[in-house]
């Protein structure tokens, strides 16, 4: 029987995330402190346990079939794999950042500096479209405490809180791009694996959805009803139920959360009482 190789980071950032996902999407699987692959024991998936920085180039050398890892690593690895699936984790940004003593007259302050980073590919490309003349020191780790120890004036790196950059006496300046963590694969995947691949997203979909919704209860007054649902529009319309108190409803629906907190003001002025929000664990659309 075929299975779908599946390469995720062995630890860091996106480790924990990404085992969160595949055990939502109740994949059942182990993984010991040396463990460098395994089986699922009710989906027909391998999982391979590797460095992030090696994934594209794995999946592109049909290594694995698929890889979830951040979006900027693709992108500055610039393999010819396909990007599957916006995950909506691990946000973060590649930002350049100097010492925070400096004035910032704008990106001409680049020029004839040196900037260490961990992607030269994409910062290379992004000074070539402003412009800017560089010296980029590509190193693997550590690139905050370049400017510390006098081996760059500059860096570039991926910044999520800013905190690791305050520390080391930097700030951020410039964001090159965003970036989220992605489903790669693979562009020469038989179709035995194709239909694994599609059962699969069809679960980590509902998974999005649920995390992306809640579903809402609140009481109301029959005659607020109609505003109510004006407000609050569910997937389709809201389920509404007669409650024993006469002239009162009962109001069921789903919406996203940032909708709705961006609502909850309009419901209480409509009438709105006793509004509960509750987690959705799947939602299949």
């Amino acid at each position: 029987m075929s299975e779908l190789k599946i390469a995720i980071q062995k630890s860091g950032r996106l480790s924990d995330n990404s085992h969160r996902l595949l055990e939502e999407c109740g994949i059942k699987f182990s993984n010991g402190t040396s463990v460098l692959k395994t089986r699922a024991a009710n989906f027909p998936v391998e999982i391979l346990f590797l460095r992030d920085d090696d994934i594209p180039q794995y999946v592109e050398q049909q290594v694995a079939d698929i890889g979830i890892l951040g979006e900027n690593m693709v992108l500055e690895k610039n393999k010819n794999v396909a990007v599957l699936e916006q995950l909506g984790f691990a946000q973060c940004r590649l930002s350049l950042a100097i010492r925070k003593e400096e004035s910032y007259p704008g990106l001409q302050y680049f020029n004839n500096k040196r900037v260490a980073t961990s992607y030269p590919r994409l910062l290379s490309d992004y000074f070539t479209e402003n412009n800017i003349k560089a010296e980029i020191e590509e190193i693997s780790g550590s690139v905050e405490i370049a400017p510390g120890i006098g081996l760059a004036d500059a860096v570039c790196d991926i910044v999520s809180s800013g905190s690791t950059l305050m520390t080391n006496g930097l700030r951020e300046v410039t964001t090159i791009l965003r970036s989220e963590a992605v489903i790669i694969g693979n562009k020469k995947l038989s179709e035995e694996k194709k239909a694994i691949l599609d059962r699969l997203l069809f679960r980590i979909r509902a998974v999005k959805n649920a995390r992306e919704n809640k579903y809402i209860l609140l009481n109301a007054p029959e005659a607020s009803i109609q505003e109510i649902c004006r407000i609050l529009p569910g997937m389709k319309s809201p389920t509404i139920l007669p409650l024993a108190e006469k002239g009162w409803c009962s109001l069921h629906s789903v919406v996203k959360e940032d909708e709705f907190w961006e609502r909850i003001d309009q419901l209480k002025s409509a009438g709105a009482e006793g509004i509960l929000v509750i987690p959705i664990e799947k939602m299949i659309k």
